[in-house]
């Protein structure tokens, strides 16, 4: 699936300043809205709950594996993008972005971390373990935090402190009632995290469309050498199992977009605490498809281990907001002073 959630300034959960985005949503970096509009609450929650069931739509994908379902949504992606950028009149802006040496590096780096992620989702998926996925994006918010810390020399409050360490118990329960690191969770909150990181350091001056192009095409070559490998294989199922999967697999490339692009419009009329709040119906809408419809089961340790993350969120949430509360004031009373 953005983000924009109450977290380090540095790097915002699942925000990227030109939007492009993860099965959860990479939201744009954006300066916030003095109020809240409907509208855009309406377009940011439809983002959402599109990430959020994309479980649903990827389950009945079968027989498509998890490499054959990242391998074609990047290449319906590719295509549904660059129609989306004619109708737009932006493939001049593509063209310059792609003939500027300097962006290579970042594209390329954000491509091949997105494909990561996208695997790791679709593997969730394939493999029964879609709460693996929701623990992830859980979690990301706390990841993108220590990455300030790693990377930028940021320092946490006490709060924040807290809330890591409640989430490094959960880790350690969930992985003794599994017998196993939770390695799709740690590794879709990592890529994830990876990702808006990337971004946020070196932002794109391009609209987050063609930056999701851009990224799109770097990943041509995994494209073509991954539709041979798996054709060789026998397992391109896309074009083995009539046209109904065909037609629902070239979806895939439709909800790589869409979300973007609604998410995209509502970031700009909402405040980030508002999209801080908003990015957590992914996550729970993959819990509840996983518990309910998926049929994962959900026993007493992991019920811990998922509480115990609803409980480092809260903490977590409780202190951002304390500290915006506590910067406003000081932003009165700098404002009263030289009034």
């Amino acid at each position: 699936m953005v983000r924009v959630s109450p977290s380090s300034p540095a790097v915002r959960p699942g925000v990227t300043p030109d939007g492009a985005a993860p099965d959860t949503g990479a939201l744009p970096t954006v300066s916030p809205a003095p109020a809240d509009d409907p509208r855009g609450l309406a377009l940011g929650f439809t983002a959402y709950f599109v990430w959020g069931l994309l479980p649903l739509y990827m389950a009945v994908l079968a027989p498509a594996g998890a490499l054959e379902i990242v391998v074609v949504r990047i290449g319906f992606a590719l295509i549904f993008c660059l129609l989306l950028l004619t109708v737009m009149r932006r493939l001049r802006e593509l063209g310059t972005a792609l003939a500027t040496p300097g962006r290579w590096g970042t594209t390329g780096l954000a491509a091949g971390i997105i494909a990561v992620n996208w695997l790791l989702y679709a593997v969730s998926v394939t493999t029964g373990n879609v709460l693996q996925a929701s623990l992830g994006y859980f979690m990301n918010p706390l990841v993108n935090v220590l990455l300030g810390v790693l990377f930028l020399g940021e320092r946490l409050r006490r709060g924040q402190w807290v809330a890591v360490g409640i989430a490094v118990a959960a880790v350690v329960v969930m992985s003794a009632a599994m017998g196993q690191v939770p390695w799709i969770a740690l590794g879709l909150a990592t890529s994830f995290g990876l990702y808006g990181f990337v971004k946020k350091r070196f932002p794109s001056p391009v609209h987050a469309v063609t930056a999701m192009t851009a990224e799109t095409v770097v990943l041509i070559p995994v494209f073509v050498v991954g539709s041979v490998l798996l054709a060789q294989a026998g397992l391109l199922t896309t074009v083995t199992e009539g046209p109904g999967h065909f037609w629902l697999m070239a979806g895939l490339g439709v909800l790589t977009a869409v979300p973007l692009i609604l998410f995209s419009a509502a970031a700009r009329s909402l405040t980030l605490t508002t999209l801080g709040m908003l990015q957590y119906t992914a996550p729970i809408l993959q819990f509840l498809v996983a518990v309910t419809v998926l049929g994962e089961q959900m026993p007493a340790a992991r019920w811990a281990g998922f509480g115990l993350i609803w409980l480092s969120l809260a903490v977590f949430t409780l202190d951002q907001l304390n500290a915006s509360r506590l910067q406003r004031r000081a932003v009165r009373a700098g404002q009263g002073a030289h009034a």
